[in-house]
């Protein structure tokens, strides 16, 4: 049949790629490393020190996806060949289906797995520390930070990441004035630094009687989680540390105790603050594990000395800094002004549909090429 010679030629086209991604992920790299980390792991004492046996086995587990999939790839890439052929010589039309599945299949692994290896930052891999702060448009603009929240929220779903919050102010009549939270999961922070800038709203505002289009504007924070045990100097002395009440919904617990922490590095003006948590010690650790974050960030910028530097690089929240925009009217349309990518569907990009915005984003800044504005 026309159709199975056409999936094979497709097929057979795409095992360059395939062969390129082997040499990119040096397989035989991964298994020689993946062995030496098991071979670590069997040595007697192995689990006395818990916080370095939990970074090597989880090392090992990462490496082992990764090759699994790999294999599973090619695996599934040469079944769907024999299976072709199978098809052709009995003339059979049934297995059509299950030839364009396992095709497609095939494409969209390929593509996941080539995107991944633009991963390369140092940082890449560890969960995502994101922040949303409502900037112009009032009450407008605090409605548009809880929709991206909840865009977030679904984009992490889709990834079977998990997300816990961190730190919650919410809005005067409608929305949040700012959140935190914490995306947990493989490669968060790498693809969602994709994410870093101001977003902009166009649409008619619910909060306006007259039904006139409004314009706001949320900016994103994100930056890699970091452990405590990075090599960062604090003095305690630099620090100061208050205590307040919880905001919003919670219950007793919440309402009546000043269990929220709020934490200001003096030397920097980093303020940090943490309310989630169920006791003041556990927001102290979530707020400390922030300012590690933010400090780790610093650090890692070149030839930065001052931190008027630093701050300067963050636009203001308004007009002509932003990164991306979603108009809902007059038309519908989501458009990242760095790539110039864009989707027709902005329900499906409300729902977490921001693959297609990341993977262009990532492809771009490999590249160099990317539209800054």
């Amino acid at each position: 049949m026309i159709e199975y010679d056409e999936y094979r030629i497709e097929l057979q086209n795409l095992q360059g790629s395939i062969d390129e991604l082997r040499e990119t992920l040096n397989i035989a790299s991964l298994k020689a490393q993946i062995e030496e980390l098991d071979d670590e792991a069997s040595k007697p004492g192995f689990f006395d020190d818990m916080s370095r046996s939990q970074k090597i086995l989880q090392k090992s587990k990462n490496l082992k996806d990764k090759v699994e999939k790999f294999e599973n790839l090619q695996t599934t890439y040469e079944d769907t060949l024999v299976l072709i052929d199978m098809a052709n010589e009995e003339d059979d039309e049934t297995m059509l289906d299950e030839v364009t599945e396992a095709v497609n299949v095939i494409k969209s692994t390929l593509e996941t797995m080539t995107l991944e290896t633009l991963l390369s930052g140092e940082y890449d891999s560890n969960n995502a520390i994101l922040s949303l702060h409502a900037g112009a448009g009032g009450t407008e603009a605090q409605d548009w930070a809880e929709m991206l929240l909840r865009m977030y929220t679904r984009w992490a779903e889709r990834r079977n990441f998990s997300v816990s919050t961190m730190d919650m102010l919410p809005g005067d009549d409608a929305g949040i004035k700012s959140v935190t939270i914490l995306i947990s999961g493989e490669n968060a922070y790498g693809y969602l630094k994709a994410e870093k800038g101001v977003h902009r709203l166009v649409r008619i505002s619910p909060f306006d009687a007259s039904g006139r289009r409004h314009t706001s504007f949320v900016s994103a924070d994100v930056m890699p989680e970091f452990n405590d045990t990075i090599e960062i100097d604090i003095n305690q002395e630099d620090l100061r540390i208050d205590t307040f009440r919880a905001s919003g919904a919670g219950g007793q617990h919440v309402n009546k105790t000043s269990s929220a922490i709020r934490i200001t590095h003096i030397p920097t003006g980093i303020v940090v603050s943490c309310q989630n948590e169920r006791s003041q010690l556990q927001n102290k650790d979530m707020a400390m594990k922030m300012l590690y974050s933010k400090l780790m960030e610093i650090k890692e910028r070149e030839n930065m000395e001052k931190i008027a530097d630093i701050k300067g690089e963050q636009k203001e929240i308004g007009w002509g800094s932003q990164i991306r925009s979603y108009v809902f009217h007059p038309y519908n349309l989501v458009k990242d002004h760095r790539t110039n990518y864009e989707m027709g569907n902005i329900t499906a990009v409300m729902d977490g549909d921001l693959d297609g915005f990341i993977n262009e984003y990532l492809k771009e800044s490999s590249l160099g090429t990317l539209n800054q504005k």
